[in-house]
């Protein structure tokens, strides 16, 4: 009885913690939970005297707890938030364990050559994995969703293989403002030129021939 009640007892607070928190989450959790980590990265590589290991362990601290603030407001991460969650933890872990940069430098070619390999497998079983991650934001057409993702498909191939190129033959600085910048703007302009898809493969919208 005693060990039931100290459990009891356990829960009930835990409980009363987590109704601390208002019901609904901030608007800023889910912006935050992508921008935020980078940002401290890059700050604490330039205050940090331009130590990779340091801004990675800073790094990592800022994923932790923007992932427990997702936790107590029962917010679902993303798909793809928790695969890159995860790389960004066993690649800091390494990169500290061992002391050694490379680890968090290979870390987009990871992600991206996951994303590729997630996309490649969709598209052979004719299920659009872009569909399922995005299809509550874009409206395709199915034969939209294919060419969309083998397009990102080929882009995160081409993205995996930049990082490469650019962590073995540039300085630890450069290839950072690669990483936080180069990446982000390729990204965007990958997608900006993906708008004629849109339009032409919009779902629900009749074609003019």
């Amino acid at each position: 009885m005693p060990a039931c009640q100290d459990v009891a007892l356990k829960q009930f607070s835990i409980y009363r913690c987590l109704k601390m928190f208002p019901a609904s989450p901030p608007k800023w959790l889910r912006p935050a939970s992508e921008y935020v980590p980078l940002a401290i990265f890059f700050a604490a590589f330039y205050t940090g005297g331009k130590d990779l290991i340091t801004a990675t362990a800073a790094f990592m601290i800022a994923v932790l707890i923007l992932t427990g603030a997702l936790l107590i407001w029962r917010q679902r991460p993303p798909t793809m938030f928790i695969v890159t969650t995860a790389i960004v933890l066993i690649f800091g872990a390494l990169t500290l364990w061992f002391d050694d940069e490379r680890f968090i430098k290979m870390k987009p070619t990871i992600v991206q050559g996951l994303f590729a390999i997630g996309l490649i497998t969709g598209l052979l079983l004719k299920k659009p994995l872009l569909k399922s991650l995005l299809g509550s934001a874009w409206s395709l057409e199915d034969r939209g969703w294919q060419i969309l993702s083998s397009r990102y498909a080929v882009f995160f191939i081409f993205m995996a293989a930049l990082n490469e190129i650019v962590w073995r033959n540039v300085s630890t600085e450069l290839w950072l403002n690669f990483k936080i910048f180069g990446i982000l703007i390729l990204t965007f302009l990958f997608t900006a030129c993906q708008i004629p898809l849109f339009s032409r493969y919009k779902a629900g919208e009749e074609k003019n021939n």
